[in-house]
């Protein structure tokens, strides 16, 4: 009896352990990918080369199906054999699986050419608008917003933040409409505002609740990542203060983007009292930009320097958020800040109906609109990847380490003579970001040449015909 135990207890540690030992491609290969020859850029850690990075295999989850009876023929209907019913099936994460020079092709289901192109993590947008829908208003269940899947990966971003669309009243249905339906990696920001931004409510104190927004945030801390004050136009820091209420009581950072005030409330107020580290400014080359003391402040002043409270604030570890939008950045801020050296911790792009049909466009072009004002690649790649993976507290993402979620964009750099239009100017450059192929999930999603496949007909399988 003990004999039989004892062989019993060896044939499932057999069967885990080759569960755990499950091979990275479908083949049984070791990798499903190798991404192979591209310049590697991973911020986190420190690669800036050209290297091959090795691939596990991902599937997508599948959702539970109820049987459907068949149904003969009739009118204008066609015949319809039985559908079985599915259980719901988990998705597999595919996972970096190494990061080296002149890994085996033969080792790989998969060899993705990127040579001359670049390789980094998958792009990281913390402020997007994607609560999609009809029946609500402005950014809120609307269609000024946008479907996440559809403009996502075909820029390099696998992972976005939608910045205050929904509050905590609204919240489960944006779960239920976008989060748990959309293979992109959907996050939020919940508005302190319990009605989120639905264009009439964001004025109202009476819906800024900062327990019932912590309760939520709370509950879902896997979806929830921080709290967004949004449009409120006022002198007061009531707003302001009720935001950092709910992001003490969920330990999560808050994201402002002051509306107006007469005069503005000061930054430097802002940034060096109220704030705590790791809150977030967005918009922060927006403002007036003006000398009047009326509406936002900005940053640099009119002589075109930072204002001093900005690096303190810097230091003090406030992150400096883009979320250029429709009209969020000013050249007479953007660039005098870049000519100086103070880059943003965070690229994104405000994503809504309104700003992409403008100057902001995407992420990629927002991204070579700084590569053209100085900002080196590696700091741009920093800022759309690990800093934001960093300011939303999920240091599992924005990265290339290996066993990380094979998260992964492959861009060209194509030159030519370029302008990005902005705010009050039009900066030129030589240099753009195009994506080629984006990974989500160890899942090919976007791939825009084809650099994964041969050139010519794809082989058809050795029985078929039979």
């Amino acid at each position: 009896m003990k004999q039989q135990l004892l062989l019993l207890s060896a044939l499932i540690m057999l069967g885990l352990t080759s569960r755990a030992q499950q091979p990275g491609a479908p083949s049984g290969k070791p990798y499903a990918y190798i991404i192979k020859g591209g310049h590697v850029i991973d911020p986190k850690n420190n690669i800036n080369e050209v290297m091959d990075v090795a691939v596990t295999s991902g599937t997508r989850a599948q959702a539970a199906r109820v049987a459907i009876p068949a149904r003969a023929a009739e009118g204008n209907n066609q015949a319809r054999p039985a559908v079985p019913a599915r259980e719901a099936v988990a998705g597999i994460e595919g996972k970096v699986a190494r990061v080296a020079k002149n890994i085996p092709a033969d080792q790989a289901d998969r060899v993705i050419n990127a040579k001359g192109l670049y390789v980094t993590p998958g792009l990281i947008d913390i402020h997007v608008h994607f609560f999609w829908g009809h029946d609500g208003s402005y950014l809120k269940n609307a269609a000024t917003a946008l479907p996440a899947d559809g403009f996502t990966f075909r820029t390099g971003v696998t992972t976005v933040v939608d910045a205050g669309c929904t509050g905590w009243r609204d919240f489960e249905l944006y779960k239920k409409q976008t989060i748990d339906v959309s293979q992109t990696r959907v996050l939020a920001m919940l508005n302190i505002v319990g009605t989120g931004m639905d264009g009439q409510g964001e004025n109202n104190i009476d819906e800024m609740d900062p327990v019932k927004t912590a309760e939520m945030a709370k509950k879902y801390p896997k979806d929830i990542v921080g709290v967004k004050l949004a449009h409120y136009s006022g002198r007061t820091w009531v707003p302001t203060d009720r935001a950092l209420e709910a992001g003490r009581l969920a330990n999560i950072p808050i994201m402002v983007d002051f509306g107006s005030a007469d005069p503005y409330l000061p930054l430097d107020s802002l940034f060096n009292v109220k704030f705590r580290p790791g809150d977030i400014y967005t918009h922060a080359f927006g403002g007036n930009g003006t000398p009047s003391p009326d509406g936002r402040e900005s940053i640099v002043d009119m002589s075109g320097k930072v204002k001093p409270f900005v690096y303190k604030a810097r230091d003090r570890g406030i992150v400096f958020d883009i979320g250029f939008g429709g009209a969020s950045y000013l050249y007479n801020q953007g660039v005098p800040a870049i000519k100086a050296g103070f880059f943003p911790t965070t690229i994104s792009t405000d994503l809504h109906t309104g700003s992409m049909n403008g100057p902001m466009k995407s992420m990629e072009n927002i991204m070579g609109l700084f590569m053209a004002t100085g900002m080196p690649l590696k700091d741009v790649i920093a800022a759309s990847t690990w800093q934001p993976a960093k300011a939303i507290k999920r240091q599992e993402l924005g990265n290339l380490s290996q066993g990380s979620v094979a998260d992964i964009a492959i861009f060209k750099v194509t030159e030519g003579n370029y302008g990005w239009p902005v705010r009050g100017g039009k900066i030129a450059g030589k240099q753009r970001l195009q994506t080629e192929m984006t990974i989500r999930s160890g899942i090919v999603v976007y791939d825009l040449d084809g650099i994964g496949q041969p050139v010519g007909p794809t082989p058809a399988p050795a029985n078929a015909g039979r």
